[in-house]
């Protein structure tokens, strides 16, 4: 992927550490996180059922701030790599989407969507 197929979505300070947002790119729902200091990035679509991760908007870390959890069956998920470590879905992984940091600014791509 080229960086002009990326987009600014934020700034390095709008996501706190151990924390989520959601951002539109294009059609995809992209939530990213921050964890130890380092940005990621994953499609907001649960491998279990194909759905959103969260019920609330922006809700998507558990209540220690460790993992990336799903609203719908408290599937876990590590936040620097996607991996499920509990739930329906153990084993699979959520979709990981291009990220950049320019400067201040979070830049982000389009993944292919799941089947």
């Amino acid at each position: 992927m080229s960086g002009d197929d990326l987009q600014a979505v934020c700034s390095v300070h709008d996501v706190a550490d151990e924390s989520a947002r959601e951002f539109q790119v294009g059609d995809q729902a992209v939530v990213v996180v921050k964890f130890d200091g380092q940005f990621h990035a994953y499609l907001n679509w649960c491998p279990h059922l194909g759905i959103e991760l969260n019920f609330m908007p922006d809700q998507f870390m558990d209540d220690e701030g460790r993992f990336l959890v799903c609203a719908n069956h408290g599937a876990l998920f590590e936040p620097e790599n996607g991996h499920c470590l509990s739930g329906p879905c153990s084993g699979d992984a959520l979709t990981a989407v291009p990220l950049e940091v320019r400067g201040e600014e979070i830049w982000v791509g389009r993944a292919e969507a799941p089947a």
